[in-house]
């Protein structure tokens, strides 16, 4: 049986040598937005892992724009050259694998203690800082009440996505994910749960989409066409038929102005919800998605077992996977796949001792890291 988890995908003029995507993770471990050495440990380890797209984690794009006063960010040199050491080491490990970059704003969500800390709003003499979204609606109740951003913030921070994805150009990157989810600015944009704004950027969906679009628009201008240019999308409100269906407007708007995929994600948009999920839970509304647009599709949500991972690529239910806390667990992931599916996999040279068909110790594995 030929896998068509792990055949070939070209978008733009990036091809992507198999449908597994390593999904951003963040870390919470960038000083002044810098990568650090925990950045070269963490990343280092999916380097070898043949799969087809690493895509960085959610990286700031204005100071305003962290969730936390670690978070990975790109908007000044020092950040732009720590990060192209990064890159540096991961083309060195994991040779030709494509790399990409998430860019995003907090939004509402931002000026927050690391998740391990509560993960809840930081005070002024914690260091916090002021935060923006649509309205003037906080998250929830531990954190601060948002300033309702004007045309000059929008456009302040539309710039800084320029920026940020010329930056992530020079420094090598073949893929920009704009983050459009889990609740951070652009999706708190989208969204009349947190969009009460009575202008032109509030009230319809084509009101709601109007400032996201924007910045969708300057960065395909910005980002090189010969680069694969995506987004990340929320399913959080797309709970019912007509949710459903403005996440789809939305998403045929962004091909409409050149992106080449979506990812549907699922985060939250306020403190009250609760995200209930199971094994690939996310696949159904990301197959009417790609049914009803025509784009490359690419889900997360508990796509753990290859077998899951390859019926939903083979039915064409999305044409990639993306695993984020599978791959914490496994960063093998993609050779233990492999291994399941009977797929060709090329290991790197100085690993091949580990190849199944070379390695007696293949057997005696763990029933979960075997084939099966």
């Amino acid at each position: 049986m030929t896998s068509k988890l792990f055949s070939p995908i070209t978008l733009a003029g990036v091809t992507f040598p198999n449908r597994v995507v390593i999904s951003p993770m963040c870390q919470y471990s960038a000083p002044d937005g810098a990568a650090s050495d925990w950045h070269m440990a963490h990343l280092g380890q999916f380097a070898m892992s043949r799969a087809g797209l690493l895509l960085l984690e959610a990286t700031a794009v204005e100071p305003a724009g962290r969730i936390s006063p670690l978070c990975l960010a790109l908007y000044s040199d020092a950040q732009e050259g720590a990060l192209a050491r990064v890159v540096a080491m991961l083309r060195y490990a994991g040779g030709d694998m494509p790399l990409g970059i998430q860019l995003g704003h907090a939004g509402r969500k931002g000026s927050c203690h690391m998740p391990w800390d509560g993960g809840h709003g930081l005070k002024p003499e914690e260091g916090g800082w002021p935060i923006c979204g649509p309205s003037a609606l906080p998250y929830d109740g531990k954190r601060a009440v948002p300033e309702a951003l004007d045309e000059t913030g929008m456009e302040r921070i539309a710039a800084a996505f320029v920026d940020a994805a010329k930056r992530a150009d020079r420094i090598g990157f073949d893929v920009v994910e704009y983050h459009c989810a889990h609740g951070y600015l652009l999706h708190s944009f989208l969204s009349a749960q947190s969009n009460r704004r009575q202008d032109g950027y509030g009230g319809s969906l084509e009101n709601r989409m109007r400032f996201p679009l924007a910045v969708a628009r300057r960065l395909r201008e910005a980002w090189p066409a010969r680069k694969a240019l995506g987004a990340r999308l929320d399913a959080e409100d797309a709970t019912d038929a007509a949710s459903l269906a403005e996440t789809i407007a939305y998403a045929r708007e962004l091909k409409a102005i050149g992106f080449d995929y979506v990812c549907l994600s699922r985060g939250s948009l306020s403190g009250a919800q609760k995200i209930i999920s199971w094994p690939g839970y996310l696949l159904p509304l990301a197959a009417a998605l790609r049914k009803a647009t025509g784009l490359v599709t690419q889900a997360v949500g508990l796509i753990v077992d290859p077998r899951m991972a390859e019926e939903a690529v083979a039915s064409g239910q999305v044409d990639m996977v993306a695993l984020a806390r599978g791959f914490l667990d496994d960063p093998r992931w993609v050779w233990h796949a492999a291994e399941t599916l009977g797929a060709e996999l090329t290991y790197p040279p100085q690993y091949r001792g580990a190849d199944p068909s070379l390695w007696k110790g293949a057997t005696l594995r763990p029933h979960a890291h075997a084939a099966g």
